[in-house]
């Protein structure tokens, strides 16, 4: 039989895997710049060739004129394999500028999860979020006037914790940049493409892909092309790194494979010597500083404290080949470590495009009571969510051990003894999970400032679709009344032995009736 012909697919959010658009680059079509590959490498890259100094970080002036700035987000003495810094070399010292004062903002920033305030509270039940509202047209709102915190637990002034962020903004952060001191941002768009202007370099992000910022990384987002509005989610972790999950049994590769996440190369801004505000967020706080000068001028570095994107359409999925449901963790991108180590403080989840081949098995999610709380949200597509109010831009959310599962028509057929038959599933649609070991608190904004919630989640009257198919069967009382019948047997066949008395050779209920 001759082999059928593959034409390149051009939709990346219709793709089944990356492959499919049969790229012999590492970005899609539209990406406009240029990266270097390769997880957990110190990379180096320089705008002049000879600006980056070799064998030594802090050199004298050799003609350029470049000031060396360092930035950390470890200790000086980490253990290596934790051990982040990045040495910049720039047109002017970030020091150079006029002090930090107050500033007001649109935001809805929260970073105290703790139980004492009373401005977060638990949602023990199953919560579900419409679209997160966009920005009206008629009001500039920029990245840094966009961001509203939903949830979280612990504060970053105790360097240990978790936050949720959504962004909705349209317009470019225009000589204005912004600087998160408290933690490390995972952003994944789901409306809009981004240019991610960073220190270090340019990275282009559209939904289904994701960036991580560092804690410390001065950085802007303008609009791509053809983007009137955008809108995404951010997870923060405090105290702690995104990483790379362990593969264990599965070996060296498979999942987000290492050579996959993209690290920008040097670029500096046209125009060095123009006013700049720095939005600054310090333990939950936005204040700022202004200078005369871009922040971005780093014409060479070296490091590892460095922004990254991955594409998540590129995720190498594993799942269960022979029987059974596999647990979500098999879909973890990245994970970021708590003080537990035995549970992360983190985990970001893909739910894409792949096959489902267990055979003689309920092949759905099963019913569960899991101690992670779980925080959904659909990039595009129809998602994963319990009800049609679950779209792109809004979310779900379930609290450790609050019991969830499916209850539509899916679940009521694969129930049925039947032949599984190999098949193609969630294509076409990008959902992502944050889950965690703590239970999130939620602000103000996520409960009712946002005007989205529906606290409820899951309307009662679903499962009905689901009732009780065993008391209800008419041969199941039949059944119990002789398993107690039979038990009964049982203990009584099971008694004669234990009240036999070897020393005595005879049974002790016969020696209690005084009989030989």
């Amino acid at each position: 039989m001759p082999s059928l012909g593959r034409t390149p697919a051009t939709d990346p959010q219709k793709v089944f895997h990356y492959t499919d658009l049969q790229r012999s680059k590492p970005t899609r079509e539209n990406d406009p710049y240029d990266y270097t590959c390769g997880w957990g490498n110190r990379h180096q890259s320089e705008v002049l060739p000879g600006a980056l100094p070799i064998a030594q970080n802090n050199p004298q002036d050799r003609g350029y004129g470049l000031y060396t700035e360092g930035i950390t987000s470890s200790a000086f003495a980490a253990p290596r394999h934790v051990n982040m810094s990045t040495y910049m070399y720039r047109a002017r010292p970030s020091a150079a500028h006029n002090g930090y004062y107050p500033i007001e903002s649109k935001s809805n920033i929260q970073n105290c999860f703790l139980s004492l305030n009373k401005a977060v509270e638990a949602l023990p039940e199953q919560a579900e979020w419409a679209p997160f509202p966009l920005p009206p047209n008629d009001i500039r709102t920029d990245f840094t006037d966009g961001l509203h915190t939903l949830a979280g637990s612990g504060d970053p002034n105790l360097r240990e914790g978790i936050a949720l962020y959504v962004y909705m903004f349209n317009a470019d952060m225009v000589q204005r940049a912004y600087c998160n001191t408290d933690g490390d941002f995972l952003i994944a768009p789901q409306l809009g493409s981004l240019h991610v202007q960073t220190e270090m370099g340019l990275l282009y992000l559209q939904p289904g892909e994701i960036c991580v910022i560092q804690r410390g990384v001065r950085f802007r987002l303008s609009l791509g092309a053809g983007s009137t509005a955008a809108r995404g989610y951010i997870t923060e972790v405090w105290g702690s790194i995104w990483e790379l999950p362990d593969l264990g049994p599965l070996g060296g590769h498979g999942l987000a494979n290492p050579r996959d996440f993209l690290f920008p190369q040097a670029y500096i801004d046209d125009e060095l010597h123009l006013p700049f505000e720095i939005v600054v967020k310090n333990n939950g706080k936005h204040v700022a500083i202004k200078q005369d000068h871009s922040p971005f001028d780093v014409v060479a570095w070296h490091g590892n404290v460095v922004p990254y994107k991955y594409d998540l359409t590129k995720f190498a999925s594993q799942n269960a080949t022979t029987i059974d449901h596999t647990d979500p963790s098999v879909n973890t991108v990245l994970t970021a470590k708590s003080r537990d180590p035995n549970s992360p403080l983190a985990d970001f989840l893909w739910f894409g495009p792949r096959w489902d081949v267990a055979s003689n098995s309920f092949r759905l999610p099963y019913f569960h009571r899991n101690s992670a709380s779980e925080f959904l949200a659909c990039l595009y597509g129809n998602g994963l969510g319990r009800s049609d109010d679950f779209q792109p831009g809004g979310g779900s959310y379930e609290g450790g051990h609050t019991p969830h599962g499916g209850f539509d028509d899916a679940y009521v057929e694969e129930v049925k003894l039947q032949v599984n038959e190999p098949r193609r599933i969630l294509e076409n649609q990008m959902t992502i999970m944050v889950e965690t070991s703590r239970t999130f608190l939620w602000t103000e904004y996520a409960r009712v400032g946002c005007g989205t919630l529906h606290p409820q989640g899951t309307d009662p009257g679903v499962w009905d679709k689901l009732p009780d198919r065993f008391s209800a069967h008419p041969e199941i009382k039949k059944l119990l009344q002789r398993r107690k019948d039979d038990k009964a047997r049982e203990r009584q066949s099971l008694d004669y032995y234990h009240d036999f008395d070897l020393a005595g050779t005879r049974l002790k209920s016969a020696a209690t009736n005084g009989t030989s």
